[in-house]
């Protein structure tokens, strides 16, 4: 096999030794000459947009992927909105970041072309599971106070349970965090996540509070959170969840069917447990409260005791005693005059109906010089015809009685005949 030597190698010499920064000016200049302008197709990933104007994205397809930037000039020239998933097609110029040694597509011109695979995909399972009521706001749970267990779902190594801990640690000291080691990318983490979920909820004694958590990403590095059997996991668990996946703009499934859903593993923590400060703040708060609640009503108290000793009954315990007495003094010598004058009205109801009864009676008309006279039967003789000669008869005087027999009846009726 014929190999071409380098002339410089032919003539024993050394060869020229470039510096990174005139290797990286070679490969810029190359790719500068030989791309002037392209068109390239690809679906964003990756998007920020910061406060400066300019756009940050990166460009790919199924087997690739190119960082790309749009600065603040043609950003501001967008007539659309630019998200993750969106499929478009850009003409820009290559450039080589020489700090960095990498190469971007700086964008001069973007059209939408359409919505990208996973994007589209994402948007038929969310539809699918928001029909099924999996993320229905109504469902939702509420956090416990003051937990005692919290299990975390995620990997033992990442950024994401360094800084969980490192919060929570600074918050609270009194609940025990329990780690279920776990992948949160790559194929078969969300089968691994969805296993670990279940293993939480059968955990004894039952955890209070379960986190499902990792560090920021790609569309791709957090698709496990994505996935069907995950969400489902997290929506049928029976322990409150917590979802704090990759950072404040990335929102997963698992977010929306979360009972709580953080922006980054720290407010996981935050959400989890509360402050210590805070409470032993609130704590001195209530005690401070309670303590001149107390006094005051001691006070109230004290008051309300020194207003009823300065009370007459209390001064002068028998006065209401004597007022008493006075008072049934009163009522006495009151009774006795009205039963005086009641007797003296009956005396006088009794002297005018004797007054009407002896003037009515015959013993009066027998005091004036008269008699009564009766037969033995009782009748009183009113006419001579009344008795026959034989007959006993009762005559009674103003001072006695007489019984006679009649000897003869001399009538008036007689004398008529």
């Amino acid at each position: 096999m014929d190999v071409d030597v380098p002339s410089w190698e032919a003539a024993g010499e050394k060869p020229p030794v470039l510096t990174v920064a005139q290797l990286t000016a070679l490969i810029k200049g190359t790719l500068e000459t030989a791309f002037p302008a392209v068109w390239v197709s690809g679906e964003i990933s990756n998007l920020a947009q910061p406060r400066s104007g300019h756009i940050y994205l990166t460009l790919k397809d199924d087997a690739a992927q190119i960082r790309a930037v749009m600065w603040k000039g043609t950003a501001s020239k967008l007539n659309f909105d630019l998200e993750d998933g969106q499929q478009v097609i850009c003409r820009g110029d290559l450039d080589v970041y020489a700090p960095r040694g990498s190469y971007q597509l700086v964008i001069r011109q973007i059209e939408p072309q359409g919505v990208g695979a996973l994007q589209l995909a994402l948007q038929k399972l969310q539809q699918k599971l928001a029909a099924e009521g999996l993320f229905d706001p109504g469902l939702k749970r509420p956090l416990p106070r003051f937990p005692r267990r919290i299990v975390v779902v995620t990997s033992p190594t990442g950024a994401a349970i360094r800084d969980f801990l490192e919060v929570l640690r600074r918050r609270w000291r009194g609940a025990d965090v329990l780690v279920i080691p776990t992948r949160v990318q790559g194929a078969g983490a969300a089968a691994e996540i969805a296993a670990a979920i279940k293993k939480a909820a059968k955990l004894r004694p039952r955890a209070d509070v379960l986190v499902a958590t990792r560090g920021g990403g790609s569309m791709e590095d957090l698709w496990c959170f994505n996935e069907e059997p995950v969400v489902r996991a997290i929506a049928e668990c029976e322990i409150p969840v917590i979802s704090a996946v990759g950072h404040e703009i990335d929102v997963t499934l698992s977010d929306l069917a979360a009972d709580v859903r953080a922006l980054t593993p720290s407010e996981a923590a935050e959400l989890c447990v509360p402050s210590q400060s805070e409470v032993s703040e609130a704590l001195d708060n209530y005690r401070v409260r309670l303590s001149q609640s107390l006094r005051q009503r001691a006070q109230m108290a004290r008051r309300r005791l020194d207003a009823l000793a300065e009370r007459r009954a209390f001064i002068r315990p028998f006065s209401l005693v004597h007022d008493a007495q006075r008072l049934l003094d009163g009522w006495d010598e009151r009774l006795l005059a009205a039963m005086r004058r009641q007797l003296q009205v009956n005396q006088q109801r009794v002297r005018q109906t004797t007054a009407r009864l002896e003037a009515l009676s015959p013993l009066a008309v027998l005091a004036r010089g008269y008699s009564v006279t009766r037969n033995l039967d009782g009748g009183v003789l009113k006419k001579a015809e009344d008795v026959a000669v034989g007959d006993e008869i009762e005559t009674i005087l103003p001072s006695g009685r007489l019984t006679s027999r009649v000897e003869s009846v001399d009538s008036e009726q007689k004398k008529a005949e």
